[in-house]
């Protein structure tokens, strides 16, 4: 009764008719053990995207990823269309060959993957993934939770770093090593919300991805009814979420991001409306980007258009 009621309720807003406790112990216990560096896959976690007041507060939840009934249970619900989402779009431009793994031979980077919610379904779909996060204690629940799963031991990886280091080490890296870095796909579900700098996203992904790779986002729009339902509602009326983990300043409308997205080579593909029924704890497909979005883009150049749009007109000139 009361998922239907709130179901009504949004729907009016944007227009539309019609056991985890004791894993989060574990978490507690062995985390920092799964954490010494390893020569091959240590980086820093200093880049200009990064907001220390982010850090410090993801690092307070680090051990509760899979708590799915913790703070992180919407995320937990969202692996119902963010997987599908991506998947779906990946197997339009790749026809892979492996029986039962559709994602089979693709590399996909899954940027701000906290503990693995999403990381972990798409190494079960054959992809071979690799997980980043800035937070180290969030990288060790991630590596916990996956070693115990055999199937996912040679497909899912993860490192405590940033998008941009990433980035740079193809950059600086030989011709070889530039090739074996490149990523089929780039994924950043509930992430840019969270950045400090929205402005170097989205060349560094076209630093790591393949010609024709594909960039996939969820986040939040910047409308009034995303600060009322996403911050007041969520935040500090249900507590569906921590409060503060949400700034709406740095929230951002599709519009704005596909600008943004073009400007460094991409070409957005589509942009479906989400929508969260905190009585059900389920998420849906919805006509409305007001509040939750998913996005899809396809990378087209390695120039960002200021500098393409620079060379015609040298060109041009001469």
């Amino acid at each position: 009764m009361y998922a239907n009621r709130w179901d009504r309720l949004v729907r009016g807003f944007t227009g539309r008719h019609g056991s985890a406790s004791s894993w989060t112990a574990v978490c507690k216990q062995r985390t920092v053990s799964l954490q010494k560096p390893r020569p091959s896959v240590t980086c820093h976690t200093s880049a200009r995207s990064v907001d220390p007041d982010e850090l410090r507060r993801f690092q307070s939840l680090a051990s509760k990823w899979w708590d799915d009934h913790g703070e992180f249970a919407a995320l937990h619900a969202l692996n119902d269309l963010r997987v599908p989402f991506i998947r779906d779009n990946l197997l339009n431009v790749h026809r892979t060959r492996v029986r039962g793994k559709p994602l089979g031979g693709l590399r996909i980077l899954d940027v701000g993957c906290g503990g693995g919610l999403l990381t972990e379904p798409l190494g079960r779909l054959g992809a071979d993934v690799l997980g980043i996060d800035p937070v180290g204690d969030s990288i060790g629940t991630a590596k916990l939770h996956s070693s115990v799963d055999p199937d996912l031991r040679d497909r899912v990886r993860y490192r405590a770093c940033t998008l941009e280091e990433i980035s740079a080490e193809r950059e600086g890296g030989s011709r070889e090593e530039q090739g074996a870095a490149q990523f089929d796909a780039v994924v950043a579900s509930e992430v840019v919300e969270h950045l400090a700098d929205l402005q170097t996203f989205g060349p560094s992904c076209i630093h790591v991805l393949k010609p024709g790779g594909s960039l996939f986002i969820t986040t939040i729009n910047k409308t009034n009814l995303s600060y009322a339902l996403g911050i007041v509602v969520a935040e500090q009326l249900l507590r569906i979420v921590p409060r503060g983990t949400h700034d709406w300043e740095k929230f951002i409308s599709p519009v704005e991001l596909e600008r943004l997205l073009e400007s460094s080579g991409f070409s957005v593909q589509s942009v479906r409306g989400m929508l969260y029924n905190p009585a059900s704890g389920l998420w849906s497909w919805t006509d409305s980007t007001a509040i939750n979005y998913a996005l899809h883009a396809v990378k087209v150049s390695d120039e960002p258009a200021a500098d393409q749009a620079e060379g015609r007109a040298e060109e041009a000139h001469n």
